[in-house]
């Protein structure tokens, strides 16, 4: 009888070891970029892991930094990572050139786009119709860099006629209040914030001259995936979208927690400004008409064609990309878990 006890409970044992290494084994290893360096707007993905909705999806998510949200979409194109946060325009210029590598979005977050160009409140430049000839300064990766040539064709400039000065991210300002730029084309989303910790008052120090102001109306950064990782594992991705959006409503709701969370993280960061950095943008890009119709994450159809076209025709693109293969609404949770009521 003790023989046949412990050969029992032995087999028990080995079957939950065994159970607990193909449950480690199926745990889906995701790379993850961010766009940019760690800032109060990446809260919710640093929430998302350290709260253990990742791995209540079964995933294993390494968050790195980025240098730049078009720069992202470059890098899960290469391969090296699996999904990240990046610029939706450089993914439609990925797809409409080589469709079988482009990633994909899946979840929008930047509802109204933050792209700008800043310049000193008393600097000659009053309109983008004032760039040609002017120094203006942005990091190689920046989307916003990345998609000047949409915005002076759109308004008839010759973008040949201006000269850019390429500048590591953190010192974009910088080179700005210096003078050794004119302007800079910039994420509002990370600009704004970096002026105040600098001592500049942003509404009244720096003229901001926005894209979606002068003739574009483009959707912005969001969550990406790989063609790879969409079609092997498309589990992993809609675990992927749901631990984001649970996070991010969390973070919406009371974004106290989660800024003391993001500091666990990278403790360099100034916990005050990244809090009122993640307000702005959520006020200014996240949540929207549209956004608070459809809820986070989606986008409508009919803007994204018009998008699309803008930038096909801007670039000069050889192919016209459909909605549906530059966004996959299909991993969105139901709308209802997608409404939002801020606390602020």
């Amino acid at each position: 009888m003790k023989r046949s006890l412990g050969i029992f409970f032995g087999l028990g044992a080995l079957a939950l070891s065994f159970a607990m290494t193909v449950s480690a084994q199926e745990q889906t290893k995701i790379k993850f970029t961010l766009d940019w360096k760690i800032q109060g707007v990446h809260a919710w993905f640093y929430w998302a892991h350290d709260k253990g909705y990742f791995k209540n999806q079964n995933l294993d998510v390494t968050i790195d930094q980025g240098d730049g949200s078009a720069a992202a979409v470059s890098r899960v194109m290469s391969g090296t990572y699996q999904a990240g946060v990046g610029d939706m325009n450089a993914i439609i210029q990925s797809s409409a050139t080589r469709p079988t590598e482009a990633p994909v979005m899946v979840y929008m977050i930047y509802n109204h786009a933050p792209f700008a160009l800043i310049t000193k409140a008393d600097s000659s430049i009053k309109s983008i119709k004032d760039l040609e000839g002017k120094t203006l300064g942005s990091p190689a990766g920046g989307a916003a860099f990345k998609l000047f040539t949409a915005l002076a064709k759109k308004n008839g400039i010759d973008d040949k006629k201006v000269t850019w000065m390429n500048m590591a991210p953190n010192l974009q300002e910088q080179f700005l209040i210096r003078g050794q730029v004119d302007a800079s084309a910039v994420f509002s989303a990370t600009s704004y914030m970096n002026l105040v910790s600098q001592g500049i008052d942003p509404d009244k120090d720096i003229r901001w001259i926005f894209y979606n102001d002068n003739g574009l109306d483009l959707y912005s950064n969001g969550v990406l995936v790989s063609a790879k990782l969409l079609k092997e594992k498309p589990a992993a991705v809609k675990g992927l979208v749901s631990a984001i959006n649970r996070a991010m409503k969390e973070c919406i709701a009371q974004p106290d927690p989660c800024i003391e969370n993001l500091a666990k993280n990278e403790p360099l960061i100034n916990k005050e400004i990244e809090k009122r950095r993640l307000i702005y943008v959520l006020k200014s890009s996240v949540i929207s008409p549209e956004s608070s119709e459809i809820g986070l994450g989606d986008v409508k159809d009919a803007r994204m064609a018009r998008a699309i076209s803008q930038i096909v025709d801007s670039y000069e693109l050889s192919r016209t990309p459909t909605p549906a293969e530059v966004f996959d609404r299909s991993f969105l949770p139901p709308k209802a878990e997608r409404l939002v009521k801020p606390s602020f």
